[in-house]
């Protein structure tokens, strides 16, 4: 076929012309969508990687969460511990200060009793009222009234001896105490002169005293009140 035939044939069918170009274009579409399915497996890489993720996350979570378990362990035991330790030290504190106010009602307790030994151990037969006072003072209304009566008869013994006594204290110490109730013993030094020995004789006397810190730190009894007068 001839050029100018082949160009009347085009002419005459134009609609065969068109469909050419159609196919030519369906041909083109069809491989471009083609083209995307090439790469098309590189979406189970993705996927993978996703599930790397994931996995490598997962414990991670664990781990923290066991380290907030740990964390938090610790901080109740350091707050129980903080609670232990200022409990202790209330308590250590409230030991110390009954300790303390115990140690000070002995030495008051002492001190008093070992006053009153003195007193009651330094006597002079000139002067036996003054001996007197002092014998019942700090005592209760009770022990007054029987001292009282004690000195009185005394008397009969210390004014015919001429007695002259000087006390120096020793020692007191706290036997017991009970209730706020102590008893206390006494040791004071004795110089004593007589009629039948002008040169001073040493002896210990020895006191026995019950105080009552209730009734306003009372003696309410006491013992070893002739013990002064050993030697004659």
């Amino acid at each position: 076929m001839t050029a100018d035939e082949s160009e009347s044939q085009s002419a005459r069918d134009p609609d065969n012309s068109d469909g050419a170009k159609a196919a030519s274009e369906s041909d083109g579409t069809e491989t471009r969508s083609a083209e995307p399915d090439a790469g098309q497996p590189d979406a189970a890489p993705t996927e993978a990687s996703t599930d790397e993720v994931k996995s490598t996350r997962g414990p991670k979570s664990v781990s923290v969460s066991v380290r907030g378990l740990i964390l938090g362990g610790l901080i109740v035991a350091l707050v129980v511990a903080t609670s232990v330790m200022g409990w202790l030290y209330v308590d250590a504190r409230h030991q110390l200060s009954a300790r303390d106010t115990q140690s000070a009602n002995n030495a008051r307790a002492e001190k008093i009793a070992l006053d009153y030994a003195v007193n009651a151990a330094t006597m002079n037969y000139k002067d036996l009222q003054g001996w007197k006072v002092k014998l019942i003072a700090g005592t209760s209304p009770e022990l007054s009234k029987k001292l009282s009566e004690a000195g009185t008869s005394m008397e009969q013994v210390l004014v015919p001896l001429q007695w002259s006594s000087g006390a120096q204290p020793l020692v007191a110490k706290v036997r017991s105490s009970a209730g706020g109730v102590y008893v206390v013993d006494s040791f004071v030094s004795v110089q004593t002169k007589t009629v039948q020995a002008p040169d001073a004789l040493q002896s210990t006397a020895t006191y026995s005293t019950t105080i009552d810190s209730n009734n306003n730190w009372q003696i309410t009894d006491v013992g070893g009140i002739g013990s002064a007068m050993g030697p004659k």
